[in-house]
């Protein structure tokens, strides 16, 4: 779930760079993913392809475009600089799906993600915006979150407050099958100079491979991973 700024133009204007951002599209399918009428979305994606935020494939879809690139050149991330140097090892370590997250509102945000070379993976693109109800990341990033934004997802999520309270003892989150049927994972909490929660590393895999108690088998690298990313903030 995104943030609503109240501005209604800029608001559906980001939906649709949100919506292309996930795979090429032609202006019915990115009707369908907004949810705008015709007409509006082909006027907001026409005038984010002459500013070069969105561009044309070979088919005629709308793609990501080159200004975006442009612009991501000068933001300087951090997080993103010590996930660069930390997750690959984590990858091969695990042989399994890494992630980072951070949290948006009441949504988690995967930041950065790399997948093995092979065999069944679960894959979360870069960008993509999951709940906080469900899945071992989601409940490392509600532990820490505030209490107005705990009291507002815990009513629909599928684990308690005495689940958070767990996560913030041990360290770590597990789940298995909660955010999708078949998958497991498990995650630690990244934090800045300050000691504050700023994001959550996760693993994921299946279930066949992880097992339903996968922080038995993961966790102790997790934390490592989460203490290597926290070192290098």
């Amino acid at each position: 779930m995104r943030q609503n700024s109240g501005i209604g133009v800029l608001d559906k204007a980001v939906g649709v760079l949100h919506a292309v951002a996930e795979s090429p599209c032609g202006l019915a399918e990115l009707c369908e993913r907004t949810g705008l009428p015709r007409a509006t979305a082909h006027r907001l994606a026409a005038g984010l392809e002459i500013h070069r935020l969105l561009a044309r494939d070979g088919d005629g879809r709308w793609c990501p475009g080159p200004a975006l690139v442009e612009l991501s050149a000068n933001v300087s991330d951090p997080l993103l600089g010590a996930a660069a140097a930390v997750l690959p090892r984590l990858r091969e370590i695990t042989g399994e799906s890494v992630q980072l997250y951070r949290r948006e509102g009441t949504a988690r945000v995967c930041v950065a993600a790399l997948e093995p070379p092979a065999g069944l993976r679960d894959t979360v693109p870069v960008g993509a915006h999951l709940p906080l109800t469900a899945g071992s990341g989601a409940k490392v990033l509600l532990a820490y979150a505030d209490h107005r934004t705990q009291q507002s997802v815990l009513p629909n999520a599928k684990f308690t407050d005495r689940v958070l309270a767990e996560v913030r003892r041990r360290g770590w989150a597990q789940s298995a099958a909660e955010r999708e049927s078949g998958v497991a994972s498990v995650a630690a909490p990244v934090r800045d100079h300050a000691g504050s929660v700023v994001a959550a590393v996760s693993v994921s895999g299946p279930i066949d491979r992880m097992g339903r108690r996968p922080g038995e088998r993961w966790a102790a690298d997790l934390v490592a991973a989460a203490d290597a990313l926290t070192r290098r903030l």
